[in-house]
């Protein structure tokens, strides 16, 4: 089973007497003898899961594809980018996954409260494991920052996609820009990395 990136808005999945985990509805065409059932949610198994689902809107809803084919996967035309994980973790907005193959697991972890005034907890989806995720992004492909030691990167949550690495993520509450911009309604924060690593972002908010 492969991702291949056949445009800059479709993935082809090549399956052989094999399997791969989509986003529902995703499908757009398929050649071969391949099944398509329901695959559940993202965020892992168990009650505690689910309570977490509810909690925080992360539940992922996903289709199995199953056979010998070729499988067309695309959505809201939105551009498709494919990483390669090599027995690492992916931290993921749930609504910009697309794919995924290999031996990859999800689950949602607590990513911390947004402000110490509000008390609201936000919640990530990660991808852990080694294979291919396939990532939606708007406006554009993918961009790819690096962050160092001593360089940290704030971004907007509206435009993050994922991040890899050594990273260690806080809030940025004291978010005067968002006010220059026209969006000063609601609590504003931004997303601070520090460590090692690369975060993604895509040209357009959500």
């Amino acid at each position: 089973m492969r991702l291949v990136e056949k445009s800059k808005r479709v993935i082809e999945a090549h399956l052989n007497n094999s399997s791969i985990r989509a986003l529902s509805g995703s499908m757009v065409a398929y050649q071969g003898q391949v099944t398509f059932r329901s695959a559940g949610f993202g965020g892992g198994d168990g009650v505690l899961a689910g309570l977490r689902q509810r909690a925080t809107g992360e539940g992922l809803s996903l289709m199995e594809c199953t056979g010998t084919g070729v499988v067309h996967l695309a959505h809201d035309a939105r551009n498709v980018t494919v990483l390669e994980l090599h027995d690492e973790t992916l931290r993921v907005e749930s609504e910009q996954l697309l794919a995924l193959n290999g031996t990859l697991d999800t689950n949602v972890t607590f990513a911390g409260l947004r402000g110490d005034m509000s008390g609201q907890g936000l919640f990530t989806t990660t991808v852990s494991g080694s294979g291919q995720v396939a990532l939606l992004s708007a406006g554009g492909p993918l961009i790819h920052l690096e962050v160092s030691p001593g360089y940290p990167l704030v971004v907007d949550p509206d435009a993050f996609v994922c991040a890899k690495g050594r990273l260690t993520q806080s809030f940025v509450t004291d978010v005067s820009w968002r006010s220059m911009v026209g969006q000063g309604s609601g609590e504003a924060f931004s997303l601070r990395w520090e460590g090692n690593g690369v975060v993604s972002i895509q040209p357009a908010e959500r």
